[in-house]
Order: structure tokens, then C-alpha cells, then sequence
């Protein structure tokens, strides 16, 4: 009797546990639906938030995946490579959790991980055009990497400078675009004549780009890593953030805001380049500018001014297909002397990603840092370049897989330490093109307005003056552009 009692009562609790698992999965698959709809509507923020509330109700292999596409399509890729983890161990052969995972491997420069994901899917899906196109791409970096370590270790190793001779290039007579003048230096007049020519889609000759380019590395090697920068009472200083090849949104902050002049002073903070695919006139607009004001407009280093992330996300492709191979070796060296830092009136750091794993940093250890190298995965110049905010206090570790994450605590103890008023900080998309955390003295400045043509975002400027720190902030849409796709380039 008593067998028959318990047996009775597990069924019950069995079907009940079913009843129960099945509305809860039914709960889940709506808002999963929900998630699904903000990611084809490219607010990956919205869906990353839906997809979170259906895993806690009803976790599986499906909604880890479905949000670590989201996160990669964020550039969050240790949190998309987390998930895809994750959603492995619900379903050990979901195919795109691979493929997920191969992505965020490709991302953080992990690509023998990255490879062996790919064959995992090719093999599973042998007529996945897609998949077989991604494994041929990371067999190939695979390949590239080994072939310039080999290269590293050859001293002999050239720099592109001593390989460049300017007198064998030769001005045609047909050419009909902006000249440097007789000393070969940027001037007004070629800048007037400059901007027009790029935005209609026209190339700047290969020998003025290479003057530009090598004027750019002399001047940028006479530079500090910490620029302190003063300005003037009454005088105009803005603030630019990521401009990622949007050539076009570049020209519009100059029709809003004021061509650069030394009455009206601007510090662009670096990821000048890659996945718009108007990076080469970009770059070549930032550095005629700094050649015209070097003393009144200031060049900020990112984590896109990296030979890594050229060639992945289409700076390479691009200078290639415009230029040379050559070239790109030689912006490599010139990214490499950027400084990392300003520091405004004493009162304003201006770095481009954030602050670090360890209190204690000064200003003066940060002008310490040796720069003239790739940027390295840890140390005080990986997470300059590479951390983020967050809302609540401490450290943790980085959505992206470089870098850090950093509290209000941490910005506080930071400023007091250093005896500054907040931080400027880029590297996020934001919704408005701008952002004030940790009780306003940690703010972050976008101008990539409709980021890679698939985001939602506004662009912005931050503007101060001499006399007065206070941020205002402009916000900007995204203007046309000719139908040259985001990442056209990228590899």
C-alpha cells in the first residue's frame, strides 16, 4: 500500500514538474520571439535584455546562442564566447554554437581555437557556403600569423620608411586634385581643396598621401606619450570619439561644429579607422589637420590603430585597394607612435578606453609607458586602450575579452589620486552618441553615428572652453553616404 502511495505521488509530482517546464518554456519561446525581433531591428542591447529574462525562466542551447550573436554583434566577444560555451553544454551539437564560438575566437585573435570550430562545422555542414568561406579566412590568418613571426625574428626586418623613395614618383599631368605647396607642406588652400576631393569619392595622389603620412610619423615622434594640452580663456575645445571610417559623419562634425582652426581647437580619440569604408580619408583628413595645427589639434591612439585589428576589420583591405601594401606597413609605424593620453587644463583626462586593474596609476605612470609597440593584452597600455565602465563598484572581467571593467569607486579613487575633475573616455556605442556614468565624472563620447550601418545610435561631440570645463554635449544623426557597404574591405 504504501509503495503504491509513493509511486502515486512521484508520478503526480513528475507530471507537475512537466506542466510546469512546458509553460515555462512557452513563456520563454515569446520572449525569445520578442528578443529575436529587437536583434532584427539591430537594437542588440533590447535583445541581449530579452533574451536574458527567457534564459532565466527557461535556459537552453538555442537562447545562448541566439545571445551570443548578439553579443558579438556588440563587439562583447568574451561574453559571446561565454555563452556560446554555454549553450554547448545544453546541446554538444548544436552547430551554431560553433560557430559562434568560432567568431569569438576569430574576434580575440584566437584563431587556431577559431579554426578548429571552423572544421567542426564545415564538416557538419559541407554545403554551408558562409562557414567554408570563414574557415578558408582563418586558415589564412593562421598562416599569415606564423609567417610575420617568422618575419619578427629576422632583424634584418626593414622599416617602411627606408623603403619609400618619394622622388621616383612622378605627378601626372592629368591629374586634377589638391597639391602640397613647393616645400611639399599642407596649407590652407590644399585643405579647402582637400575635403571636396575625398568626398567625391576622388584619391589623394599616392606621393602627397606618402608626404602626409611620413610628416605625420616625424611629428608624432617628437610627442610625449601623455599630451598636456592648455586652452586658451574663451577658446573652443571638442572632444571626438570613435570615427571608424564614416568619412561623411567626419565632414558633417565639421559643418556642425566649425572647420579646426587655432581659435577652435579639437582632440579626436582615436579608432580613426576600419569598418566604415572611408578609413583612407579619414586618416588622411585627421593628419593634414594635425600637419596644419600641430600645436591645436590632437590625435588620440585606440585599439583599432593596431595591425591586428586593420587587418581584420578592413583597414588593410582598403589601403591596399587605394594604395599599397606598402603603405599600410607604414601606418603601422605611424600608429604606433600616437600618444594615449591628454590631459586638459590639469583637469580633464582624455583616454580611449579606460581605467585599470590596479589603483595607485599616476599620470606620470602613464607617461611612462612605452608605446611604440603593438598593443599588448595586458598592463597599463591594454587597458588604456581596451576598458570599460560599469554601474556598480569594484573590477570585473571585460565583456570584450581585453581590458577591464571599472567601477564609480575606481574613477573616484583614480581623480582624487591625480587631482583631476572627471575622465573623457570613447570605444562604446551609445545611443545618443554619448554617455555620463559614475556620478558624471566618467564620460564617453561616440561619433560614429548609425555605427557599421546597422545600429541605431547617434553621433556626438563634447565641447568645453578655457574657462569653463562644464561638457556640453552635440548629438547628430548619420548622413548619406555613397553606397560603399560598412566592411567592404575587412577580412
Amino acid at each position: 500500500m504504501t509503495n503504491t502511495i509513493e509511486r502515486d505521488l512521484t508520478q503526480k509530482l513528475e507530471k507537475n514538474h512537466l506542466e510546469a517546464s512546458s509553460t515555462e518554456k512557452e513563456a520563454a519561446d515569446i520572449i525569445k520571439e520578442q528578443a529575436n525581433e529587437a536583434f532584427k531591428n539591430s537594437d542588440y542591447e533590447k535583445a541581449i535584455e530579452l533574451y536574458t529574462k527567457a534564459i532565466q525562466i527557461h535556459p537552453d542551447a538555442i537562447l545562448y546562442s541566439n545571445r551570443s550573436f548578439a553579443y558579438l554583434r556588440r563587439g562583447w566577444y568574451d561574453y559571446a564566447l561565454i555563452d556560446a560555451k554555454k549553450a554547448l553544454e545544453y546541446d554538444f551539437n548544436h552547430i551554431k554554437a560553433y560557430y559562434r564560438r568560432a567568431s569569438a575566437y576569430m574576434a580575440l585573435g584566437k584563431y587556431n581555437s577559431a579554426l578548429c570550430d571552423y572544421e567542426y562545422v564545415i564538416k557538419a555542414c559541407p554545403n554551408d557556403k558562409d562557414a567554408t568561406t570563414k574557415y578558408e579566412e582563418c586558415k589564412k590568418a593562421v598562416t599569415r600569423i606564423h609567417f610575420e613571426k617568422a618575419n619578427a625574428a629576422d632583424e634584418s626586418t626593414e622599416s617602411a620608411v627606408n623603403q619609400i623613395d618619394l622622388s621616383s614618383m612622378t605627378i601626372e599631368p592629368d591629374y586634377d586634385g589638391p597639391h602640397l605647396n613647393v616645400n611639399g607642406h599642407v596649407t590652407k588652400e590644399f585643405m579647402s581643396a582637400l575635403l571636396p576631393y575625398l568626398e567625391n569619392q576622388k584619391i589623394l595622389h599616392k606621393k602627397y598621401a606618402y608626404q602626409i603620412i611620413l610628416q605625420t610619423l616625424s611629428l608624432l615622434k617628437s610627442l610625449p606619450t601623455l599630451v598636456e594640452i592648455t586652452v586658451p580663456n574663451k577658446h573652443k575645445f571638442t572632444i571626438c570619439g570613435d570615427i571608424h571610417g564614416q568619412y561623411y559623419d567626419l565632414l558633417n562634425i565639421f559643418k556642425l561644429n566649425g572647420l579646426p582652426s587655432e581659435e577652435n581647437l579639437y582632440l579626436f580619440n582615436g579608432d580613426f579607422v576600419d569598418r566604415g569604408s572611408f578609413s583612407i580619408e579619414c586618416i588622411l583628413t585627421l593628419f593634414s589637420f594635425k600637419l596644419l595645427y600641430p600645436n591645436h589639434f590632437f590625435l588620440a591612439r585606440g585599439n583599432h590603430e593596431s595591425m591586428t585589428m586593420n587587418q581584420m576589420y578592413g583597414f588593410e583591405g582598403e589601403v591596399k585597394a587605394k594604395y599599397t601594401a606598402q603603405m599600410f606597413q607604414l601606418f603601422t609605424e605611424v600608429f604606433n607612435y600616437l600618444p594615449l593620453a591628454h590631459c586638459i587644463n590639469k583637469k580633464i583626462l582624455v583616454i580611449h578606453g579606460g581605467l585599470f586593474s590596479k589603483d595607485n596609476v599616476t599620470l606620470k605612470d602613464i607617461c611612462a609607458i612605452d608605446r611604440v609597440r603593438q598593443s599588448p593584452d595586458e598592463g597599463l597600455m591594454g587597458e588604456l586602450l581596451w576598458s570599460d565602465p560599469q554601474p556598480h563598484n569594484g573590477r570585473s572581467k571585460s565583456k570584450r575579452g581585453l581590458g577591464i571593467q571599472f567601477g564609480p569607486d575606481v574613477t573616484e579613487r583614480f581623480l582624487k589620486l591625480n587631482n583631476l575633475e572627471y575622465i573623457v573616455r570613447s570605444h562604446e556605442v551609445k545611443q545618443q552618441g554619448y554617455d555620463m556614468a559614475h556620478n558624471k565624472k566618467c564620460i564617453t563620447v561616440f561619433s560614429a553615428p548609425r555605427y557599421c550601418d546597422t545600429m541605431t545610435n547617434k553621433g556626438a561631440f563634447l565641447t568645453i572652453t578655457g574657462d569653463d570645463i562644464t561638457p556640453k554635449f552635440t548629438s547628430y544623426a548619420a548622413v548619406p553616404h555613397p553606397a560603399a557597404r560598412p566592411m567592404t574591405y575587412a577580412n
